[in-house]
């Protein structure tokens, strides 16, 4: 999987959200955060599916997408290159994210281990 943009980040959270959509379901929620026409909407979920984000299927012949990869998964490999960054040694504490609006109070554990783990031949 490709590491996502910032739209494409936005639209994962419309999916996370959602569940598995429509492109036309998935119009009507982002138009208004990213003001995008209908086919751009299209186009924008058919190169997700190409890199790897989405997953396309056919129900009862309408074109359905979905998130490939969890929110946890996404978000942790995000914040992992974050702390590549700026260079982060130690924990990071997932009492950062207790005000986030998408991650549940499990999702938030499992995002602390994630990104807690030891990596083979790391102390931390």
């Amino acid at each position: 999987m490709t590491e996502p943009s910032d739209l494409e980040l936005e639209v994962l959270k419309a999916f996370w959200r959602g569940g598995a959509m429509s492109a036309r379901e998935a119009q009507g929620l982002i138009e208004p955060e990213l003001g995008w026409s209908a086919s751009t909407t299209r186009t924008v979920l058919e190169r997700m599916v190409a890199k790897g984000l989405l997953v396309r299927r056919s129900v009862h012949g309408l074109a359905v997408y979905e998130a490939k990869t969890g929110k946890v998964d996404v978000i942790g490999g995000v914040l992992n290159r974050l702390r590549g960054l700026l260079e982060i040694d130690g924990r990071l504490p997932a009492s950062a994210f207790a005000g986030s609006q998408i991650l549940s109070k499990d999702e938030i554990e499992e995002l602390e281990a994630l990104l807690n783990a030891a990596k083979p031949g790391e102390l931390r």
